[in-house]
């Protein structure tokens, strides 16, 4: 076998030399890696877990009845793809930090700086509405309170269990994540004990699993139900790709990464699948309430005197999980894009925790001023609708990057793919398959107004994100970056034609 390989393809070679960045590898200051296979397993449950669940759960099952549970294990079966994608090449390159890293170095700069950016904006955008809930959720115990109070309060806490240490981070996200487990495992133990009772609501109705079917079927509302079930239960999907994030923080990562992506499947089925079906079985579908969460309604339904307070303190720690991720993931991508020269110099530096204390001020400054547009709105359903649809296809972008990266490093690297311990299932095929299914969700979200509304403002950011790689692009370093890369492309071209002949 040829030793002529790309400097980036070579496993445990430097990325930042290999894409040009600023510093040479030697001197480039390091995250710790810091996550052990605890935090990360729960770091990934957390990402799974959220206000999409809580909040969203009520309207996707308004609007497609019970085969909502499909589109649950539809979307989770398509993304499980992506994460195992995700994961074969962060472990085919451990210089590699997070999957801005793998797009640059496959796809070329334009794709490090268009996704970082982009994902920087998904996590912004999700978080403004994490604090208008988290703000929402204090209410409830303090209702003269005003609402930008308990938001800049949740930003300062956020800020500082982030500026301590990335372990700080990974403990506090356990414990949220804990919460959030053991409140949907008490919903799944009540809802059975309620069906295995007999329990009677104050309608008349009978908690029994025969009301998952006996109201129209499986399918209520018909196929356009069932589409519309997906423009809402995508968003609670985001976060998945989280475990990614972690890559470059976490302690083993090649055996500790693939635990929490295999993972993913019993995790969407017990977390997701089995909380609705005990939701739909204790409360008909057509009696759940689009605007208020079904879990609160199900343990008040229960009779049990302070559920109320209990799953909003669920619900509000949800939130802020969310919230936590959102500034752990837009300030490691802000000091990736720092490294190459994509973002301003100061955001690449670290403390002496090892922790970018500058990228996580600003996107703090930028949730902060941001969350003053959406009080001034009357319809916190309204907001969340479009903000969530505008969080799920800018997600969308970022998956997709993910998989065409997969089908670039197919290409490119087959040696890589040959050796590889953790191969994605289905190969370049199955990308497809999913490619295919993302551009059915585009479709699925041009059929209501208000998700047809907030998807026709995504254009606009990739319009300001092209014209600023436009001038970006120009700079000496940047041309020397892509220089290298195309560079790259043609020894790795000539090392996969060398490998090949010798099979």
């Amino acid at each position: 076998m040829s030793k002529v390989t790309s400097p980036a393809g070579r496993p445990g070679a430097s990325v930042a030399r290999s894409s040009g960045s600023i510093l040479p590898s030697s001197e480039q200051p390091h995250l710790a890696r810091s996550l052990s296979n605890r935090h990360i397993q729960l770091i990934a449950i957390g990402g799974a877990i959220g206000t999409g669940l809580f909040m969203g759960s009520g309207k996707t099952i308004s609007l497609a009845g019970p085969s909502v549970i499909f589109v649950y294990m539809i979307i989770g079966f398509m993304l499980f793809f992506v994460m195992r994608a995700m994961g074969e090449l962060l472990l085919s390159n451990l210089a590699y930090k997070s999957f801005s890293d793998f797009a640059g170095d496959l796809l070329g700069p334009w794709a490090a700086f268009f996704t970082s950016w982009t994902y920087w904006l998904c996590w912004i955008v999700t978080g403004i509405a994490e604090l208008i809930a988290i703000a929402i959720y204090v209410g409830y115990w303090w209702p003269d309170l005003p609402l930008w109070i308990p938001a800049l309060i949740a930003i300062g806490v956020l800020l500082l269990l982030n500026l301590s240490t990335v372990k700080a981070f990974g403990e506090t996200e356990f414990w949220f994540a804990l919460i959030k487990i053991v409140a949907i495992v008490a919903l799944i133990v009540v809802g059975l004990v309620m069906v295995a009772t007999r329990f009677e609501a104050p309608g008349g109705t009978t908690a029994s699993f025969s009301n998952l079917w006996n109201d129209g079927g499986m399918f209520p509302t018909g196929p356009m139900g069932f589409v519309a079930g997906f423009q809402i239960a995508v968003f609670a999907f985001v976060g998945l790709e989280l475990v990614g994030t972690t890559a470059a923080e976490a302690k083993d990562p090649e055996k500790n990464l693939p635990k929490a992506i295999n993972s993913i499947p019993l995790r969407i089925m017990l977390f997701y699948v089995l909380a609705l079906i005990m939701i739909m079985t204790v409360t008909p579908w057509r009696e759940v309430t689009a605007d208020v969460s079904p879990f609160v309604a199900m343990f008040t339904l229960a009779g049990l005197g302070i559920a109320a307070s209990v799953i909003n303190f669920v619900v509000l720690t949800s939130a802020a999980s969310s919230a936590n991720s959102g500034l752990y993931s837009t300030s490691r991508m802000q000091y990736g894009l720092a490294g190459e020269g994509d973002a301003p110099r100061r955001f690449g530096r670290l403390t002496r925790r090892k922790v970018p204390a500058n990228a996580l001020l600003f996107s703090c400054m930028f949730l902060a001023t941001s969350a003053l547009l959406l009080y001034a709105n009357k319809s916190i359903i309204e907001v969340f609708t479009v903000v969530t649809t505008m969080s799920a296809v800018l997600f969308m972008f970022v998956w997709t990057i993910i998989l065409t990266s997969y089908l670039a490093y197919r290409r490119r690297r087959p040696q890589l793919h040959a050796a590889s311990k953790f191969r994605m299932p289905g190969g370049v095929w199955m990308c497809w398959v999913v490619l295919g299914f993302f551009g059915f969700l585009i479709w699925a979200l041009t059929q209501k107004a208000d998700t047809l509304e907030a998807l026709l403002m995504v254009p606009v950011w990739f319009v300001i994100l092209g014209s600023a790689w436009a001038i970006i692009r120009r700079r000496p370093e940047h041309r020397a970056r892509q220089s290298l890369h195309e560079a790259a492309v043609r020894i790795d071209a000539v090392a996969a034609a060398e490998w090949a002949a010798t099979r």
